[in-house]
């Protein structure tokens, strides 16, 4: 071969592949209850030029995120795990008939600080396709869009490693004996306390009354043998639940 024969055949190549990274496309829907986080993730991936990567829509808490995605139907939803009103498993029960769809099925990856076992082994025990914390990097997390969009299972490295022995494992729990005594919605009330949170705010979070509020506390406390929030507060740090 001919060295220009060969370079037009590797201009050729290369134009094709970058045919078919302009091809890629994928339409997302953002669910994190911090609008500046949404705001960043938008400007990181959603410059769809050059991405492949569309923003449909974003939601903040559990009711708008099922509105949101039940709407717009996107290929991938990126979800947060800790959500006012019921967290990030709770869109996902909503959402379970979209997640079986046999045409174009709703795939779910979530995206959370969080990397303590139980939020990870719940989300993915929820029917979601993978789990990344948000110190992934913004090419990374656009790969990984695209490849829960083809159906494949992405984790953060250090994540996959305990997600593949919790499911493997017959005799050990993957999810703390202690913790899985609560509700979903106890545990959300128990996250915020141990941050700092006060019974107010916690209620506007959640969308509940005070008293509510109360009595979720009150049912924590009893359910782990704790006496005070202090207690709760070192209990949820010691298990990384903050």
């Amino acid at each position: 071969m001919s060295d220009a024969t060969e370079a037009n055949g590797t201009a050729g190549a290369a134009e094709r592949a970058g045919a078919g990274a302009e091809e890629r496309h994928v339409r997302v829907v953002l669910v994190d209850d911090h609008r500046m986080f949404r705001t960043g993730v938008q400007a990181e991936i959603g410059q769809t030029a050059q991405t492949g990567v569309e923003v449909v829509g974003e939601a903040a808490d559990v009711d708008q995120a099922v509105t949101v995605i039940t709407a717009t139907r996107p290929e991938v939803v990126l979800l947060d795990v800790h959500l006012p009103g019921g967290g990030g498993v709770e869109v996902l029960r909503r959402c379970a008939a979209l997640m079986s769809a046999a045409d174009a099925p709703v795939r779910f990856l979530a995206l959370s600080v969080s990397d303590a076992a139980e939020d990870v082994i719940g989300v993915i025990r929820g029917g979601a396709r993978g789990y990344v914390t948000k110190t992934i990097t913004g090419t990374d997390l656009i790969d990984s869009i695209f490849r829960v969009q083809e159906g494949d299972a992405v984790f953060s490295p250090r994540l996959a490693g305990f997600v593949l022995d919790a499911f493997a494992s017959t005799d050990a729990p993957p999810v703390d004996e202690d913790l899985d005594r609560l509700t979903q919605r106890e545990r959300e009330v128990l996250r915020l306390i141990a941050r700092g949170y006060a019974y107010k705010e916690i209620a506007k979070q959640l969308f509940i009354s005070v008293k509510t509020v109360e009595s979720h506390v009150s049912a924590v406390l009893r359910k782990l043998q704790l006496s005070n929030r202090h207690e709760l507060t070192r209990w949820a740090t010691a298990r990384r639940l903050v």
